[in-house]
């Protein structure tokens, strides 16, 4: 990974050309902290570079490994469903593997807060591994699973190159039990 000569600060447009750049070619997230160092900038003034970049429709995300540009092909259209699911701390794991096990992704979870009403977290897991990742880095770090605010009950948004992986999912999260329908 390339930085800055000689620990000199990069400067704002040119900093977020660089981060952009990097984002493009690497495939893989970076973290906040890393594109900070490697700027000689705070990780705040990072942030608020992602944040400019997000406005100009720049299809970065956040997800618990870092930053990633993640742009859709006009040839592979995903197909995107928001479901609601319920289930207990301990079943996180069983949830996430059902969906990603099909080839679903789940892009976020969304919860809601009786004083900041829907408060929306990037999960951006795809496959097994990233699940672990991100269950470790819960643990690791002894964080809360927002759906422990709402006593287990949350959404996820999931996509998909085709809608049959999501109905496939819906089903066997209903078999699990962690599928929440209307009436």
């Amino acid at each position: 990974m390339m930085s800055t000569d000689s620990g000199k600060k990069m400067l704002g447009e040119e900093r977020r050309e660089w981060i952009l750049k990097l984002l493009k070619d690497s495939g893989n997230p970076i973290t906040g902290g890393i594109l900070a160092k490697n700027t000689n900038v705070s990780r705040q003034v990072i942030v608020g570079d992602i944040t400019l970049l997000k406005a100009r429709d720049e299809p970065i995300i956040a997800t618990s490994q870092g930053y990633m540009y993640m742009p859709i092909p006009e040839d592979k259209k995903r197909f995107e469903k928001t479901i609601a699911c319920f289930h207990q701390r301990d079943q996180a794991e069983e949830e996430l593997n059902i969906i990603v096990d099909l080839g679903v992704t789940v892009k976020d979870v969304k919860v809601e807060h009786p004083v900041y009403g829907d408060l929306t977290a990037s999960i951006m897991v795809s496959n097994r591994q990233e699940v672990q990742a991100f269950l470790g880095q819960i643990a690791n770090t002894n964080a809360a699973l927002l759906s422990d605010l709402t006593s287990g009950f949350h959404l996820h948004t999931l996509t998909a190159t085709n809608e049959k992986a999501i109905l496939k999912a819906e089903q066997h999260l209903k078999s699990a039990g962690i599928l929440i329908e209307e009436n």
